[in-house]
């Protein structure tokens, strides 16, 4: 339970990794009914935040067309869509993720509890249904927590990118 808010915070944190001071940047715009101003901010860590989220994105779903072609052809076709089930759990279960961040700042500040029942079908699925296999299934859905190593791998070794 306290990984998933790690790994919020660990994405949300992230995006703001550079040396650059962050300050955030606002517009005012002039209500003309009400009269009040309304501020509304116009981040580039926003910004930053969809690039990686969609980086993210991209990186899980190449690592996983890779494990599932790498499955097929050292195991069966079966357990490869097993393993596909729980990757699409998985890219699910991260954009979920990356909608909970990016409201994390807004006025709902907690976080969705729905995400977490959601590798839980798959699996109570698999244990009634006997053409599913818990395993694949999970590790599929770890794909996504790959593709964080992977990004972090890759920034330590390569700041600017």
């Amino acid at each position: 339970m306290y990984s998933h808010l790690i790994l919020a915070v660990l994405v949300s944190s992230l995006v703001s990794l550079s040396e650059e001071s962050i300050a955030p940047t606002q517009t005012t715009q002039q209500d003309e009914k009400s009269g009040f101003a309304q501020t509304e901010p116009v981040s580039s860590s926003m910004q930053e935040f969809y690039q990686l989220y969609q980086k993210l994105l991209v990186i899980t779903l190449v690592l996983t067309g890779i494990i599932f072609i790498s499955v097929w052809i050292f195991y069966s076709l079966n357990i490869a869509l097993n393993y596909l089930i729980g990757a699409c759990t998985g890219v699910v279960y991260l954009k979920m993720l990356a909608n909970d961040v990016e409201r994390f700042g807004g006025e709902k500040p907690s976080l969705s509890k729905n995400r977490f029942a959601l590798i839980m079908i798959p699996i109570i699925l698999a244990t009634q249904w006997h053409q599913l296999h818990i395993l694949p299934i999970f590790l599929g859905f770890l794909t996504y927590k790959a593709t964080l190593v992977i990004y972090l791998v890759q920034t330590v070794f390569n700041p600017e990118a």
